[in-house]
């Protein structure tokens, strides 16, 4: 019973993965390709590649324990390292915590109120 437990947790572990990748690779197919370049970053087929495949492994590849691995590595370097270049590079960010910009910033900078 233990052991089932177990199998379930790294079934639902792996799962979460899968989740992260589609979202990753998802993300990398609609930003655009010169915010990779600019971001100094891989290219974005390069991306779309790698998370594909890692995709493609957690679907059809049943096993393969290592793969599923380098797969995990591959989208947490992506979602931690390029994801944020990109999007600082391409514009997107919301608040001061993304970007440094906020809603009530102008084009010449931060609106004062008429102080």
């Amino acid at each position: 019973m233990l052991l089932d437990d177990f199998f379930t947790l790294v079934w639902l572990i792996f799962i979460g993965l899968m989740v992260l990748a589609v979202y990753a690779l998802v993300h990398a197919a609609l930003q655009r390709e010169d915010a990779f370049r600019a971001a100094d970053k891989q290219t974005k087929p390069f991306w779309l590649v790698i998370l594909g495949v890692t995709v493609a492994v957690h679907l059809f590849v049943p096993g393969m324990l290592l793969l599923k691995l380098i797969g995990a590595v591959v989208t947490i370097v992506y979602l931690v390292d390029v994801r944020p270049a990109v999007r600082a590079v391409s514009g997107g960010g919301g608040g001061r915590g993304r970007g440094g910009r906020s809603s009530s910033d102008g084009p010449y900078g931060p609106y004062n109120g008429n102080r």
